[in-house]
Order: C-alpha cells, then structure tokens, then sequence
C-alpha cells in the first residue's frame, strides 16, 4: 500500500484529494501544525469534509505522525507535561478521524540515560492507555537514526518500551529505511535487507510492523544522522528496497514516503517519480545495483 506524507495546508482533506491525484493506495498527516503546542480542537466542518473526501478517495489505509515537538522521555517536567497532553490530544484527533495509526518518535533522554529514557516512554503510554480507555487508534514506536540521545535506534529498544507499557496490544512499530540504514541496520544489499528482516522477526515479530517508511538515505550505513533522499541518489540499496516490497510479510501495510517534496528537472513531482520507483520493484523480478 504506497503513499506519502501529505501537507494538510488548507484542510486536512486536501491531503486525501492529492492522494488521489497521485494513485496513492495510503497517506500520512499531521493532523494539527507540528511545530506548536497549542491545539485547536476539530471543529465539526473539519471532520465532516474529512469523512465525506476518505469516503471518496479510494485509500486503503491513513496514518498520522504526532509532533515533534512531544519528548516523552525528556527529564525536563515542563517539557513532559506538555508532551504527555500534546500526544493525548494526537491520539484523540486519530479517534475523531478515525485514524488507525498514529506514529511517534520515542524521544530523547537528554543525559538522563537510555533505561531511565525508556521507562519513562513506557511509563507515559501506560499513563495514557489508563486514562482513554477502548480507543482504536494503535501508537506505532518509530525507528529512529539514533542522534545525539535520541532513543528508539535500536529494535531492542522498542521492544523494551513494548515489555514495560501496560496495554502492549495497543502499541505498534514503523520502521523507517532511512533510519534503519543510519543506525546500522545494513540495507546496502538484498542480502542485508533479507538479515535486517530476520533480525525484527526474531526482536519483535514482524506482525508487530504496522507502518513502513520508505526513505533512501543521504548518510551511509551507521552515521547516526537522519537525511532522507529521493530513491536512487543515496545510501540505501534498491536491491534491499526491493526485499523489503516483495516481501509477503510486509505487504498489505502502508509503506509511506517521506523524501523531500517538490519539483523535479523533467517537471514532474518527486512523489510521482519515487513512487513509480516502489511500483517498478514491487513487481519487477530483479533489479540493477545502484
């Protein structure tokens, strides 16, 4: 199910009516500006226009991403109590839009260590998960690249955010490519994509993955920084991506882009080129090296 994040500028709607220009089978949003704290509440047009265009638009499948601004294992009491309502107010605009999947960063410890950083992740979500009961919408933990303290770079690490939170059936995972190749995980072949696989079977179940991200990466196998790059220009082997899209186990989920936006030399949008690169190797039998 391939797709990209879409702007919401205008309405949370517009995203579904480029969804469609572009063929997507999936999209991903904000739901609300992801560089304030400050939410407005959904005003009951929004929603309206939200189911009416979803009705319509023939997608399988939307996911959303909170802000990045929420750091639930920050140290900093401010900035966690304002985490911890931000992400409450993100799981609870998914309910209303009846969003399925809401994927989040893990955050950073700050110094405060990764246990400690983790517990306190784990420990937020069990909060959360006690105080809205019978919500739908699944926090899928994202692999990260693994800068400065960021945790979330390891597959053990989200296992052990999965193992202490109360409620684990309501957490789920998105593995990012990019991401994936920055932290060490080797996606520069077949083969490596093929390990990498086996290794999220044997960490977590693949059952568990609920959302890919589909980025190529400007930085090489484990520098640790995450810079997303269109299909084809960076560090991630095609024939890994390959592995990965025709693997029976990872389909039927979305597999989101996230590479940069706008307009490429030949006129067309990068979405349309790097999507029709994830169409070719979804059904091509083999692939040339990059």
């Amino acid at each position: 199910m391939f797709g990209s994040h879409l702007s919401i500028a205008g309405g949370l709607h517009n995203a579904l009516i480029e969804a469609q220009t572009l063929g997507l089978a999936s999209v991903q949003i904000f739901t609300k500006n992801q560089r304030q704290w400050k939410v407005k509440p959904l005003a009951g047009e929004q929603v309206a226009l939200w189911q009416q265009h979803r009705k319509s638009s023939g997608l399988s499948q939307v996911v959303s991403h909170d802000s990045y601004l929420i750091n639930l294992a920050s140290p900093s009491r401010e900035v966690f109590e304002k985490s911890l309502a931000l992400f409450r107010d993100e799981l609870l605009r998914c309910e209303e839009l009846a969003i399925p999947f809401l994927v989040t960063h893990p955050g950073a410890h700050l110094g405060s260590g990764e246990e400690t950083g983790l517990r306190k992740v784990a420990d937020a979500l069990s909060q959360l998960h006690a105080e809205l009961k019978g919500l739908k919408t699944i926090t899928c933990l994202e692999i990260t690249a693994g800068q400065g303290t960021g945790l979330g770079y390891r597959l053990e690490h989200l296992r052990t955010i999965i193992e202490q939170t109360r409620e684990p059936q309501r957490l789920g995972v998105c593995l990012d490519t990019a991401h994936l190749l920055a932290a060490g995980y080797d996606l520069t072949s077949s083969a490596g994509a093929k390990a990498v696989l086996a290794e999220v079977q044997s960490v977590l179940g693949l059952d568990r993955v609920k959302v890919w991200h589909l980025n190529d990466s400007k930085v090489p196998l484990g520098k640790r920084v995450d810079r997303h790059e269109h299909w084809g220009k960076g560090h991630v082997s095609l024939d890994a991506l390959r592995q990965i899209v025709r693997d029976r186990r990872c389909q039927g989920k979305p597999m989101i882009l996230e590479t940069p936006k706008g307009t490429a030399p030949n006129g067309k949008p990068w979405d349309a080129i790097n999507l029709a690169v994830l169409r070719k190797l979804a059904g091509a039998k083999s692939t040339r090296k990059k």
